[in-house]
């Protein structure tokens, strides 16, 4: 399996603290000696981390033009979960399920930036459907900032089918759509609940609309029509958080 490269201090970080038994080598920069960099090293030697220090153009071939900020790893990619590891991990929750779904964001970019918010929004999973949707890859953990290592990605077989197993397990389905009559801030996000979110421009595929419990949208006020998924995905799930914590 080809080695995927991590870089920048933040999401090497992560990754050597929570899966460091991914990591192969490690590339810092020659001549990097200021405190974030010594913090990583002493981390990395505790995990017994080969480490090389090189130049930075070899370190910006690895990083493929991206801001490695001196530091590089090598990985085996993460590898998303499946639909068991779901069933085991809701019959497992001591809390109301909070879950997201993706219905075609094939964007990794996009994927990164929704991973990271839901960590920070302290969502249990992310999924989405095995064919049209971004993979794992280094390009969504450095975006991501280390919530693509922490934040279960549940890539499953058929997605209307495991929004029926969803519901039938007692959690709610919340649908994003314009045309819906319902802000996000009228609706009840509470309790046992999965927020949909679509593609940009194309939005939720029909099937994936008909298993929604409800729809919702948030009010557009100026000439733009919508919102960048990840940050659709932001104003939603914390609003829910929001309303979860009242």
């Amino acid at each position: 399996m080809r080695a995927e490269y991590i870089f920048g201090i933040h999401a090497v970080t992560t990754a050597v603290q929570r899966d460091a038994k991914r990591i192969k080598g490690m590339w810092v920069q020659k001549g990097r000696t200021d405190t974030k960099v010594q913090k990583l090293l002493d981390l990395a030697k505790a995990e017994n981390i080969r480490i090389e220090w090189t130049d930075r153009k070899e370190l910006d071939a690895m990083a493929e033009g991206g801001v490695h900020q001196g530091v590089v790893v090598a990985c085996e990619p993460i590898q998303a979960k499946n639909d068991q590891f779901l069933d085991a991990m809701l019959d497992k929750l001591e809390e109301p399920a909070f879950l997201l779904i993706l219905d075609g964001v094939t964007d990794p970019h996009n994927l990164g930036a929704c991973l990271r918010t839901a960590d920070a929004a302290g969502v249990h999973a992310v999924i989405a459907p095995k064919d049209k949707s971004a993979p794992l890859n280094a390009t969504v953990s450095k975006v991501a900032c280390g919530a693509a290592e922490v934040v279960p990605y549940v890539l499953v077989t058929n997605l209307a089918r495991t929004m029926k197993d969803l519901q039938q397990k007692g959690i709610w389905i919340t649908g994003t759509a314009g045309e819906s009559e319902v802000l996000v801030y009228d609706a009840d996000l509470k309790g046992p609940m999965a927020l949909v979110m679509g593609a940009e421009g194309k939005g939720m595929r029909r099937l994936t609309r008909e298993h929604c419990d409800h729809l919702i949208k948030i009010d557009m006020a100026g000439e733009v029509s919508s919102l960048n998924v990840s940050v659709a995905t932001g104003v939603c799930l914390f609003e829910a958080v929001r309303q979860r914590k009242a």
